[in-house]
C-alpha cells in the first residue's frame, strides 16, 4: 500500500490546519462549560417550627429531588458533592393546613442552604402530612457512658439525674414505643474524682415529636475503692425434712472491695449466705456451696471463703 509523501510546505500546513481544529474544539468545550445548566441531585428534608398542637407523620419520602443552576465546570467536577446536603423546610403553615408547598419557601431555602449553588425548582413541590392527636408521656432518662477510671477508683453509687424524667409529645403510635430517652454519650479516662456535668439528649430526628428538657445535670459519685473483709453466717434453706441439720463451719469469710467513704459502715448486716439442703436431698450432695444472696450496691465480691460447707444430719 502506497504512503502519501507531502512536500515540507504540505507537512507544514497540514500540521497548522491540525493545531487549529484542536484549538478550535478546545474553545468549544470551553465554552459550553461556560454556560449555566439545570443539573438534579438527592437532597435531605430537615424540618423546623413544627406545630406544638398537631402531631402529624408525614406521607413521603424525606428525600427530595432539587434542580440547581450550575455551569457546565460545577456539573462535571461539583455535582457529587452538593449530592444529599439538608435543606430546611418551615412547617408554620401546618397549624391551620395539611400541607406545605416548597416553591413558596424557595428564597428562605437558598438563604439557608448548607452549599453554595441556588435551588431552582424541587420536586415533590408540595409535602402532604397525615394528622393524628398529640399524646405527652414522661419517661426516664438513661445515662450513657463510657467512663475509665484510674486504678483503685470507681463508681461508687448510682448516678444522679436532674430531671430523671423528661416530657415527650408526639402520634399516640410513635410515643407508645419509647419507653426511655438517653443522653449523649459521657466519655471521660482516668477518672478519679466525682463527675459533674451537663449532657445534652440525643437529639429528635422525627419532626412530628418533641422532647423537654434538651439536656440533664449529672453526678456520678466516684471514690477510691479497697478491700475488706467481714465475716458472715450461713443460713440454711429448703429444710423440708424436719430434720436437725447442722452445718460447719457456720460463718464465713466474705472479701469484697468498696469505697474508702462507705468501708467503715460496711459489716455483716448487709450481707446474706445461704446453704440449699435440697441440692442434699436430690442430687446427693455431700457438701454444699455457700450463695451470697445479699450484698450492697457497688461492692465487688473478690472471694468466699470456705465456698462449700459440710453438714451433719440428726434424724
Amino acid at each position: 500500500m502506497a504512503l502519501i509523501k507531502l512536500s515540507a510546505s504540505e507537512q507544514r500546513r497540514l500540521s497548522a490546519f491540525v493545531t487549529c481544529l484542536l484549538l478550535a474544539a478546545l474553545a468549544w468545550v470551553f465554552t459550553m462549560l461556560s454556560d449555566t445548566y439545570p443539573f438534579k441531585v438527592k437532597e435531605i428534608i430537615a424540618y423546623k417550627n413544627a406545630p406544638q398542637k398537631r402531631a402529624f407523620h408525614t406521607l413521603q419520602s424525606d428525600t427530595v429531588v432539587a434542580t440547581l443552576k450550575g455551569t457546565g465546570w460545577e456539573l462535571l467536577f461539583q455535582k457529587m458533592e452538593y449530592a444529599n446536603k439538608t435543606i430546611e423546610v418551615d412547617l408554620h403553615t401546618l397549624d391551620t393546613k395539611d400541607y406545605v408547598v416548597l416553591s413558596s419557601q424557595l428564597g428562605k431555602i437558598n438563604e439557608t442552604k448548607d452549599f453554595d449553588l441556588p435551588i431552582d425548582s424541587i420536586s415533590p413541590d408540595t409535602l402532604y402530612f397525615d394528622f393524628t392527636g398529640r399524646t405527652v408521656k414522661k419517661i426516664p432518662v438513661k445515662l450513657v457512658t463510657s467512663l475509665k477510671y484510674q486504678r483503685q477508683f470507681a463508681q461508687s453509687n448510682n448516678a444522679i439525674l436532674d430531671p430523671p424524667f423528661v416530657t415527650i409529645s408526639g402520634p399516640q403510635k410513635d410515643i407508645d414505643q419509647i419507653h426511655s430517652w438517653e443522653t449523649d454519650s459521657l466519655k471521660l479516662d482516668s477518672v478519679d474524682e466525682t463527675i459533674r456535668t451537663t449532657l445534652a439528649l440525643k437529639p429528635v430526628h422525627e419532626a412530628s415529636l418533641s422532647i423537654y428538657p434538651r439536656s440533664v445535670q449529672v453526678r456520678v459519685p466516684v471514690d477510691e475503692f479497697t478491700e475488706k473483709t467481714v465475716e458472715i453466717p450461713v443460713k440454711l434453706v429448703n429444710n423440708h425434712t424436719g430434720y436437725d441439720v447442722k452445718i460447719f463451719p457456720q460463718k464465713v469469710k466474705v472479701t469484697f472491695t468498696t469505697s474508702l467513704r462507705r468501708y467503715p459502715e460496711l459489716d455483716d448486716d448487709y450481707f446474706e449466705a445461704t446453704a440449699d439442703l435440697s441440692l442434699w436431698q436430690n442430687n446427693g450432695y455431700s457438701a454444699l456451696p455457700v450463695k451470697l444472696t445479699r450484698s450492697p450496691s457497688y461492692c465487688k465480691i473478690v472471694k468466699i471463703e470456705p465456698q462449700n460447707i459440710d453438714f451433719i444430719i440428726r434424724k
